[in-house]
């Protein structure tokens, strides 16, 4: 079996949205059990609110009719492992600070990728989650070193932490690395620096209630905002603006 599709959302949390967003990754889960348990592990990072983002997300799948979902909480010091995600026939990694999830699940990766991989189990990526999905990760950062001075590239309130643009190997799920929460929050800005210093080939940057749906060497976007696609063209930038039902090749 080939790799499953990979489902890289924005952010956001309109209930508007999740048909568009969360039923998609539903319906991919239900291709693949076939008639078999249908349980999705939601991967959350082990802090306070823990239950509660839970709950936020075990409720958007159960309104889109998804399976059961089961939690599995990590943490750099307690990372994910592949008994964590066995018998689940979906992933989903969920949103926080982007540096903690890399530590608490890259890091791991070989232990319980090949088999996500080779069973064709569908992933979703929500915020952090889709961040570090890619063989690229845009982790965070606001700022780029410069001389004399350094010069700012997205809003602090963005940073994940990070001062200076931090970019990691992530889980190698899609060649193009992602920046989320967009339009909210200008994050393409850092994405256009990451591209233009050569840190990442090209790259998407997703809106909240939306989603990037990477399947069959294309790209497809879905839900009620935009995705934005930066790739080098020479000297110069290509962006191309994309909506609902729009689609590219994954190149």
């Amino acid at each position: 079996m080939t790799q499953g599709p990979v489902f890289l959302i924005g952010g956001g949390w309109t209930p508007a949205a999740f048909p568009a967003i969360f039923g998609r990754f539903a319906a991919a889960v239900r291709a693949r059990a076939g008639d078999g348990p249908q349980r999705i592990a939601c991967v959350l990072l082990q802090t306070e609110d823990r239950e509660a983002y839970f709950a936020g997300s075990a409720g958007a799948l159960a309104s889109v009719g998804a399976g059961e979902a089961y939690p599995v909480f990590v943490s750099p010091e307690q990372p994910l492992q592949g008994s964590h995600l066995e018998g689940a026939a979906g992933v989903l990694v969920g949103g926080g600070l982007t540096p903690a999830y890399h530590d608490a699940i890259v890091p791991t990766a070989s232990a319980w990728l090949p088999h996500l991989l080779a069973d064709g189990i569908p992933y979703a990526g929500f915020s952090a989650g889709a961040m570090i999905a890619p063989r690229h990760g845009i982790i965070g950062g606001w700022k780029l070193r410069r001389t004399p001075s350094d010069l700012a590239i997205c809003s602090e309130d963005v940073s994940e932490d990070e001062e200076y643009l931090d970019v990691r190997p992530g889980l190698g799920l899609v060649p193009f690395a992602v920046d989320v929460h967009a339009s909210q929050y200008g994050t393409p800005t850092r994405l256009l620096h990451a591209v233009r210093a050569g840190l990442v080939p090209h790259g998407w940057a997703v809106d909240e209630d939306t989603v990037l749906e990477v399947s069959d060497g294309s790209v497809a976007v879905h839900g009620l905002g935009c995705a934005y696609r930066a790739r080098r063209t020479g000297p110069s930038f290509t962006v191309d603006i994309l909506e609902d039902g729009d689609r590219q090749d994954i190149t």
